[in-house]
């Protein structure tokens, strides 16, 4: 057993999809690559010549309408397109996802060039048991809220293990969340509006969580 992520031995085929999730989580979802604009950009857009909420409410509807989006493009087909665009659907929620979080933590203050900032976004993502579960592994003390573990200054290898951690709850996750949509996918075009109206209500709960998580840095 992986005293950092709860991984048990036999696992490490994970290894390779677990770090390659993280990768993109961080790559598209905070800094942006190629034409997918990264947090900051989409922070400072929405805060330019606006009040700190008000953009934080902006950042929020429209990255639940991407997400909507996403799930109804990757979602037609039904069944014939399953095994592609299930993965492909999840991947794309958790970017939209951590991009939003990313934003919503630079609009409140944080510095999301920073390693601790980078993980407690990661953490947003899992839900409170899972996040004080993989602190704990991690050996990391935190005052409740993921914005005091954006203010710590942690080694190198708390960061990976927590960051891996996530990227272990994620992937098991996978399954998860596409067989809450599997008995909406048998026909074509209801495939498409359940993936799509699923993934605007999860996101809309991550962002309440964030809200909650990252308040205003001092």
């Amino acid at each position: 057993m992986d005293p950092a992520t709860g991984q048990v031995s036999g696992d490490s085929r994970l290894n390779a999809p677990v770090t390659e999730l993280v990768q993109k989580l961080l790559d598209f979802g905070i800094d942006g690559l190629g034409p997918l604009d990264g947090a900051t950009a989409v922070a400072d857009k929405a805060g330019r010549g606006r009040p700190v909420e008000a953009a934080v409410a902006d950042v929020i509807k429209s990255h639940k309408k991407a997400a909507a989006a996403g799930g109804f493009v990757t979602g037609l087909g039904g069944f014939l397109t399953m095994p592609v665009a299930l993965p492909a659907n999840v991947v794309e929620f958790y970017i939209i996802a951590t991009r939003m979080v990313a934003a919503i933590a630079r609009l409140r203050g944080f510095d999301i060039d920073k390693p601790e900032t980078r993980s407690a976004i990661l953490l947003a993502l899992v839900g409170a048991d899972s996040r004080d579960d993989l602190l704990a592994k991690a050996g990391v003390v935190t005052t409740g809220r993921l914005s005091s573990l954006a203010t710590q200054h942690l080694p190198a290898s708390a960061v990976m293990m927590i960051n891996k951690g996530v990227g272990f709850r994620l992937v098991a996750r996978l399954g998860e969340k596409g067989l809450a949509k599997i008995a909406g996918r048998g026909l074509p075009v209801v495939g498409g509006v359940v993936g799509g109206g699923l993934d605007y209500y999860l996101l809309g709960r991550i962002a309440d969580h964030a809200k909650k998580q990252f308040v205003a840095a001092p």
